[in-house]
């Protein structure tokens, strides 16, 4: 086998020669006292001559490093790691006639004392550029000082999170989160929220994945990140507790507590976090329907939402012995929720002139569950650290939304024009996923890696809508608007990726195949959307050291995004009688073909240009109802969205004690489609984005941040979206030896967060403004207990977190 997928490589590869070959690569493994893997050991490769650091490197989880693109000549090495002796090797040559350099098994021997000195102090710079990703390392950088992990994430290089807690990233919506490798299981607004509640000091990177290899599911047309949390390294128990309060227009408040325990036999961990949130939200609307006469219509909306989310997670691994652990998970949330809207409508022959109005109030309360199960099971092959994994996954959820709504309409000077209207829906979700993967992984030499899986995952939805309207104080079904959707879904997919390390250069091909079956049946009106299709998405990466302060890379990867199961879904949900919003059972998957180029300077400096083009984009669209003079949401599927741009990410230090990060991205996004709703579309716009992070040492344990930002307006499919900007400021204190901290901070400082979109649709016209509580001060205190050496959970991702990802929360 070894030899078919050696000559598969070259005729893959062709003719790429190999460059200097003065520069070698150095890599090597570290194991306990028991044999066993050690993973997140900090390993520092220095020069023999004076002792001076060249580079530092961190095991993998199967206690592998490597360093790539190293001069010939002497050195040796440094292990270092709590809970353990410091290694120190002897001496070692790399040298022309052998570039490829595997060193003796690192054996660390247990201390149980606290190491008061670590003997590497190399810092990584904030931004750093990797084969197939950037990666914003937070650990022991001054960004990580006195924020939230979200506050973190809105920092990260080209990414965006708007009032609706949308993810973008370089412009571009479909975001897909991770959370040490796996899904989240949450909607964007939960994630928003969870995030909220992370401190920053308990991250360790966060990855930002434009172009995710074959390995990763093809969903995700804007890319992956990738949010790592730091893990301890050994033996005993631990845990941490937090608080937060804050108050902006409402009070709110989250909680959470963390238990860690490793023995030499099995590791058993969990959390919990409990949020209550209330948020005040301002809508308001003017339009005008076209018609003969116009009308005009001018709505404000007030919306009250209470919320409380509860998360939890638990797990164990089982080490049966050095090669092979088995593992399993559960986590899950159980979370409800009350809004009261108030909605008052104005209509008329225009803005000044109304003859009528309609008075909308809402009450609405839901409930959402999940609980997911995984089991899993790794096996270490061989020393070389070739690895099969599989992990079997079953989810479940359910939700229901229960919405009364009162419609009173009146004449201009209050006299009723018919009698109050009361109608209500109730809507329950189910969703069953199960899912399978099995991954593998093998060195074919020391330069040649291949990785290879199965995935198979099956989901059903069953939504069924029921509407009612009270009649003589008697609720009787609505037969117009009640209705019950079903869909089945089946995505079987395979993939494979080859790297081949050269002096300089590292080169990667891959290519993930699915297939997929899926069922839409709209069951009252018997009808049924049947699909079937076969997938193809290659991935290629290569990356070029040109010289020690300078690399090149370019990338390119084809990914599928297939409906949200909430945009299939094709009930009606009301605002009032003239604003509504409605899903859409004919979507069809959306297809992007990604490229980018990146430049890096002194592992400082990032650089990079992309350009993308989506094929069928499903895009959230405002769109008029003539017919009831009404305007509606939906997605809908576009002929087509261009995308090109620059990023660019400057680190500068004014002062010992002032950091400063700037990132500045460019884009052009531009959509077109022949018949949207009877009419052509054509937009498209040139917008940037600024993100300014500094961050202050008063004095020791004391320290400031302050943060700006400001996005440009941007054309996103039917909707024209005003400019953006805000500041945030904080203050962070160490207590207790730095077992504790304790945080003040000032969200949104001159309350300017706030949202302006008009229509790029041909024919319609509107003003929407809306604007979230956003002015919010925040107290936090966090505790860290146990010894903090404790040896972590292992990383995984889940079978499921793709079709996850796709539900409502």
């Amino acid at each position: 086998m070894k030899t078919i997928y050696l000559l598969l490589f070259v005729l893959l590869t062709g003719n790429i020669a190999s460059a200097n070959t003065k520069q070698g690569t150095i890599s090597g493994v570290v194991v306990d006292e028991q044999s066993r893997p050690i993973d997140f050991v900090t390993i520092g490769l220095f020069k023999s001559s004076d002792s001076s650091l060249v580079k530092t490197a961190l095991t993998t989880a199967d206690g592998k490093f490597e360093f790539a693109n190293i001069n010939t000549g002497s050195y040796f090495v440094k292990a270092n790691m709590m809970g353990y002796d410091i290694f120190k090797g002897k001496p070692f040559q790399l040298t022309e006639s052998n570039l490829i350099l595997s060193l003796e098994e690192i054996r660390l021997k247990s201390n149980s004392k606290t190491l008061n000195a670590v003997s590497i102090t190399a810092i990584k710079p904030l931004i750093e550029r990797k084969t197939d990703k950037l990666v914003m390392n937070v650990e022991n950088s001054s960004v990580a000082i006195g924020s939230s992990a979200l506050e973190v994430l809105q920092k990260a290089p080209g990414v965006t999170v708007d009032q609706n807690d949308n993810i973008s990233m370089q412009g571009k919506q479909g975001v897909l989160i991770l959370l040490d490798g796996k899904q989240t299981y949450m909607s964007n607004a939960d994630v928003a929220n969870l995030l909220r509640n992370m401190q920053s000091s308990e991250l360790e990177t966060i990855e930002l994945i434009t172009n995710p290899s074959s390995k990763y599911p093809a969903s995700g047309n804007s890319g992956i990140i990738n949010i790592k949390t730091k893990k301890s390294k050994n033996g005993g128990t631990n845990g941490s507790v937090s608080l937060t309060a804050a108050q902006g227009k409402n009070f709110r408040g989250n909680a959470g507590l963390t238990l860690n325990h490793r023995s030499k036999k099995l590791n058993v961990f969990g959390n919990y976090n409990y949020g209550n949130f209330r948020n005040n939200n301002l809508l308001e609307i003017n339009r005008i329907s076209n018609g003969s006469p116009k009308t005009y219509f001018m709505q404000v909306g007030e919306n009250y939402r209470k919320r409380e989310n509860n998360n939890f997670k638990a797990g164990l691994d089982y080490f049966i012995d050095k090669k092979n652990t088995i593992g399993f998970l559960v986590n899950g949330y159980l979370n409800s929720g009350k809004e009261t809207t108030d909605n008052k409508t104005l209509i008329g022959k225009s803005y000044t002139e109304t003859d009528s109005l309609l008075n909308t109030t809402s009450q609405t309360r839901d409930k959402y569950n999940n609980i997911a199960y995984n089991l899993n099971y790794k096996s270490i092959l061989d020393t070389a650290g070739s690895e099969i994994s599989a992990d079997l996954d079953y989810s479940r959820y359910n939700g229901k939304d229960i919405a009364d709504y009162y419609n009173d309409y009146l004449f201009a000077n209050g006299s009723k024009i018919r009698p109050l209207s009361v109608i209500r829906n109730t809507t329950p979700t189910q969703i069953d996923i199960k899912a399978f993967k099995v991954d593998y992984n093998v060195s074919l030499s020391k330069t040649i890696k291949l990785e290879a899986g199965v995935k198979s995952s099956w989901v059903k939805t069953d939504n069924d809508l029921r509407a009612e309207e009270l009649v003589n104080n008697v609720w009787q079904n609505d037969v117009r608007r009640s209705n019950q959707f079903v869909y089945d879904e089946n995505v079987n997919a395979i993939y494979t990726n080859l790297n081949k390390q050269f002096k300089n250069t590292s080169v990667q091909f891959g290519l993930r195949v699915e297939q997929t079956n899926s069922t839409g049946n709209l069951i009252t009106n018997n009808e049924v959307v049947k699909r079937s299709y076969w997938d193809f998405f290659p991935t290629f990466f290569l990356q070029q050291t040109l010289s020690k302060d300078n690399q090149i890379g370019f990338s390119y990867s084809r990914r599928i995004d297939r409906p949200s199961y909430d945009a299939l879904n094709p009930f009606v949900y009301y605002l009032d009688e003239y604003t509504y919003n409605k899903g859409n059972p004919f979507l069809n998957p959306q297809y992007t073909n990604n490229f980018e180029v990146s430049y890096t300077f002194k592992q400082k400096y990032l650089l990079s240009v992309n350009y993308s083009r989506v094929n069928d984009v499903i895009t959230q669209v405002l769109l008029p109802d003539e017919s009831k003079k009404a305007l509606y949401q939906t997605n809908a599927n576009l002929a087509k969205n261009v995308s090109y741009g620059a990023n660019l990410n400057v680190p500068i230090k004014p002062f010992k004690w002032w950091d400063m990060n700037n990132n500045f991205n460019v884009f052009h996004l531009s959509f077109e489609s022949p018949s949207l709703a009877g009419q052509k579309l054509k937009t498209g716009k040139t917008s940037f984005q600024y993100k300014m992070q500094n961050n202050f040492i008063i004095i020791p344990g004391l320290t400031a941040e302050l943060s700006g930002n400001y996005e440009s307006p941007i054309d996103y499919g039917t909707l024209s979206i005003g400019n953006r900007y805000y500041v945030d400021m904080g203050l962070s204190k160490s207590l207790l030896n730095k077992k504790a901290s304790l945080k003040l901070a000032l969200s949104d400082v001159f309350n300017t967060n706030e949202q302006n979109i008009t229509s790029a649709y041909p024919g319609l016209t509107y003003d929407l403004y809306q604007k979230n509580d956003t002015q919010i001060g925040r107290i936090s205190f966090t505790y860290r207990f146990g010894k903090n050496e404790i040896k972590p959970a292992r990383r995984r991702s889940t079978g499921t977190e793709d079709e996850q990802g796709r539900m409502k929360n």
